[in-house]
């Protein structure tokens, strides 16, 4: 699954040429530490990275060695576990009709989603979660709606409800394990899902703590699994490690730029202070692909005047400094001399960037992602839909007897 060159081509030449420039940068910074067996951790938002295509890119990417981290959402972890993508049907709730689904409980305009199952699935789920429920989805089925592609689970009946039911389970057989619940989910998963993938390659994969809030039960199961000092230490050893660090469509990203081990531009000083081991991002290289035009006049700013460094100095407000809206992230991004901005979307920017690198290095990718309102990207998220699978929950259990001993996992990011 990928797009035609001529569909690349006119990718490229569409991007302005400050965005060009940049991204040669960045495709140069990527292939000069694979090279040099460095490592590469990619640092994800949710909504665009699953509906571009973006987080199965990045879980080919680990399959083939050219990922070695990723931090990312509750949410991401959500979707992936309920297959990244899937095909919904959206009934509007007539408050006249009897449908058995409790008024009080619907969202804005009355809209209930059912996950369009095949056969060999309705009976798979059906086996998960026997009783209520299939009669009302058997009605919707006949009632009229629209099919639409979404991120998967989420709140589609049955596999948003089984979703975040399961979530819970796992947090309590990850305890018992020791290991944090995206690993242990992982082992069930699509490997074509970031989650799935890593725990195949014994590649961490883990959330952030400002982007535990979401997914519903699924963030809270991820935040309860392992602690949060142990997931500081696991996502610090991580980032310490990284040559290159990817930030793509991400909202909050304070865990890299103001991280509580961070010593460069973060607040790690007081616990090195106290001899505990801290990381610092100085001579690391940070790609951020972005689509707000303001992180990269503050990156210019920086660069021309150290204006957001003066600000901070000074003790003055950075907005009125630099007399733009300021986002948290970008003052640590844009200070630190290895950073890169990329404007631009990142459905056009990921497949230009995957490109250049398998052919810089010589090798051919089976996937390789699409802006999704291309031909190219319509057809991969049909593909997502038919061969990303949700979580296997008894192929899980089975992997983990197999690879998991004690209370100790034999991969050690992720155990911290």
């Amino acid at each position: 699954m990928r797009p035609s060159d001529d569909a690349i081509a006119q990718l490229r030449a569409a991007l302005p040429s400050s965005t060009q420039e940049h991204l040669k940068q960045a495709i140069a910074r990527i292939v000069s530490a694979k090279r040099k067996g460095g490592r590469v951790v990619v640092v994800t938002g949710s909504g665009p990275n699953l509906h571009e295509g973006v987080t199965t890119q990045i879980a080919e990417l680990i399959r083939h060695g050219l990922v070695d981290g990723v931090i990312t959402s509750s949410a991401v972890v959500a979707h992936e576990m309920a297959g990244t993508l899937d095909r919904v049907k959206r009934v509007r709730i007539d408050p006249e009709e009897n449908y058995g689904c409790p008024a009080h409980l619907l969202p804005r305009g009355r809209v209930f989603e059912i996950t369009a199952l095949s056969d060999a699935q309705r009976l798979d789920m059906e086996g998960e979660i026997p009783g209520g429920g299939w009669d009302l989805y058997d009605r919707l089925q006949k009632a009229p709606g629209t099919l639409v592609i979404k991120a998967a689970g989420n709140m589609a009946w049955p596999l948003g409800l089984r979703t975040e039911r399961l979530a819970q389970e796992i947090r309590n057989a990850a305890n018992q394990y020791g290991v944090s619940l995206e690993h242990f989910a992982g082992l069930g998963a699509s490997p074509m899902t970031m989650i799935g993938a890593g725990a195949r390659k014994g590649v961490p994969v883990l959330v952030s703590i400002p982007q535990l809030v979401g997914g519903g039960a699924v963030g809270i199961s991820i935040g309860d699994s392992i602690s949060i000092a142990r997931r500081s230490r696991s996502i610090a050893e991580m980032l310490s490690d990284a040559d290159v660090i990817i930030e793509s469509a991400i909202a909050l990203s304070q865990e890299i730029h103001d991280g509580p081990l961070e010593t460069y531009t973060g607040h790690g000083i007081w616990t090195g202070w106290d001899r505990l081991k801290t990381y610092s991002l100085e001579g690391k290289t940070i790609i951020r692909i972005d689509l707000d035009p303001n992180l990269e006049r503050a990156w210019e700013m920086e660069r021309q005047d150290a204006n957001v460094q003066e600000a901070i100095d000074k003790g003055l407000p950075k907005t009125k400094r630099t007399g733009m809206p300021f986002r948290m992230e970008m003052s640590g991004f844009a200070r630190l001399e290895g950073s890169i901005p990329v404007t631009g979307d990142i459905g056009a920017i990921w497949p230009l960037m995957v490109c250049a690198v398998e052919e810089e290095l010589g090798m051919r990718l089976d996937f390789v992602c699409a802006p999704q309102e291309t031909d190219d990207g319509k057809r991969m998220r049909d593909w997502i839909v038919e061969e990303v699978a949700y979580i296997d929950r008894r192929g899980m259990y089975e992997a983990a007897q197999r690879t998991l001993t004690g209370s100790r996992t034999a991969n050690s990011s992720i155990d911290g």
